[in-house]
């Protein structure tokens, strides 16, 4: 299985009287089986739309998306995709939850409640089968909605700053666990995050991004061995690579920036 994407370019045209947004421009990048990839990049740069066209929510305006050198144009049922909010329907219980997927493809009542329960079991979410999200802890809905992404067994995972709205000690624990899952499964996972740290502790390669319109800037390697010590000699001399790259890119655009304004002032 390989995710393969050629000149992804998006632009955003509004009303007549408004200007268009240029939000990514020529991606390009491979993803092979059993790899755990990573983008980094500032807000608005364009990762959620890139995430929303691999996963056929949202039409490129230019490039293609491969599956298996077959193009993508639409929703896939070997692509699943978790959000940043959970996304968890309030009026269901974790177990119907977790059965949606399932129901949608027209599996049986019962075969799908087995297949629920057995994952409410390996999620940790036993004795919370008739909880509604309301009712669950943010690292609870969390888990929930990975599970219900992974019980149709898609190929590729998409997702978008899962841990994103959780405090430190419940995100260190949470990578760990979806670190454990995915050793188990080997899915192509692409993980979208903010979080330098998060993405080295997580990833094989990590994608920057540039400021908008979006495009790839580096790619770095983390040969860094599984399991890892988030505070080791390895993991700490990649972090400090990426963060003054980072910084010099950062410092680039400000200056950039300052320098068009400044043009625009005459």
């Amino acid at each position: 299985m390989s995710l393969e994407l050629i000149g992804i370019s998006k632009t955003f045209n509004g009303d007549p009287s408004e200007e268009s947004v240029e939000v990514l421009r020529d991606v390009c990048f491979r993803i092979e089986d059993n790899e755990f990839i990573s983008i980094i990049g500032p807000s608005g740069c364009g990762k959620t739309t890139l995430l929303s066209i691999i996963a056929g929510l949202e039409k490129a305006s230019e490039g293609r998306v491969l599956l298996d050198r077959k193009e993508i144009k639409e929703p896939h049922e070997q692509i699943g995709f978790v959000f940043q909010e959970y996304a968890l329907f309030p009026w269901r219980s974790t177990l119907r939850n977790l059965e949606f997927g399932l129901e949608i493809k027209g599996i049986s009542k019962a075969e799908r409640e087995n297949a629920a329960l057995a994952y409410i079991k390996a999620f940790g979410l036993s004795g919370f089968e008739n909880k509604y999200p309301k009712e669950l802890s943010g690292g609870m809905k969390q888990r929930a909605a990975i599970a219900r992404t992974l019980i149709t067994n898609p190929k590729v995972v998409l997702m978008d700053e899962p841990f994103g709205s959780l405090d430190s000690q419940t995100r260190n624990t949470l990578q760990e666990f979806l670190l454990g899952v995915w050793r188990k499964r080997k899915e192509i996972v692409l993980f979208v995050t903010h979080n330098v740290d998060e993405a080295v502790f997580l990833s094989d390669r990590i994608i920057v991004f540039s400021g908008r319109p979006g495009a790839i800037t580096n790619v770095f390697d983390v040969p860094c061995p599984r399991p890892r010590d988030r505070t080791s000699q390895d993991c700490n001399k990649i972090r400090k690579e990426i963060l003054f790259f980072l910084a010099n890119a950062n410092r680039k655009s400000l200056i950039n920036e300052d320098c068009c304004m400044y043009k625009r002032s005459f």
